[in-house]
């Protein structure tokens, strides 16, 4: 399915001459250890960047090249994060919803329209709408999810050095049996949710099933 431009969603009455709209995705809901990290983006009707494409069906390859693109050409972007101790006090779904608020927040320009992929919308104080699969139907959403993955994979990356006996550079903290291998061998760090299940097994705040 082709990504559509902002003025050719069809969607509601809106055009990109009419709003300033940014996309706005998230990456790191499922791993085991990591903030989450939010990303919005404003494209450039003027400017496009060819390639763009839900993160999960590029390599990364071609997100790592397509995220300077992004950058350079996007009227507005900004990435944001809830950090590891905001998840396992607010829950994933809450974090990652004030990871995507404080993104929109964060741009240089203040957007008309926020459309966000999934199901649910961060309280900006803006028109909101989800969108499901938007990563795979909208340009802006696509773009921004590009950059909540890359710039959360750099930030695992930098943590790997932190925490070398996990494999954040391999896995990004994602629960693989090699990364529940080595919190069974090494234990939890304080980069681990401790709200997730895996985890709170190992630290015997849950009876093993």
């Amino acid at each position: 399915m082709p990504l559509f431009n902002l003025s050719e969603m069809g969607q509601g009455t809106f055009d990109q001459a009419a709003y300033l709209i940014c996309g706005v995705d998230e990456a790191g809901r499922g791993p085991l250890a990591g903030p989450v990290s939010a990303a919005a983006v404003m494209l450039d009707s003027e400017n496009p960047i060819p390639g763009l494409n839900d993160s999960k069906k590029l390599s990364e390859k071609q997100r790592d090249k397509l995220a300077p693109l992004i950058r350079e050409r996007a009227l507005a972007w900004a990435v944001a994060y809830a950090t590891v101790e905001e998840i396992d006090e607010l829950n994933i779904l809450q974090a990652t919803l004030l990871a995507m608020k404080r993104a929109v927040q964060a741009l240089s320009i203040q957007p008309q329209r926020v459309l966000v992929d999934g199901l649910y919308c961060p309280d900006t104080g803006i028109p909101s709408e989800a969108i499901v699969k938007g990563d795979s139907k909208v340009a802006a959403i696509a773009a921004a999810s590009i950059l909540a993955k890359t710039d959360r994979d750099a930030l695992m990356l930098q943590l790997h050095e932190q925490y070398p006996l996990y494999g954040f550079d391999i896995h990004k903290g994602y629960p693989t049996a090699a990364h529940l291998a080595a919190l069974r061998m090494h234990g939890v760090t304080g980069v681990h949710r401790k709200s997730f299940k895996p985890v709170r097994l190992l630290m015997g705040a849950l009876p093993a099933a």
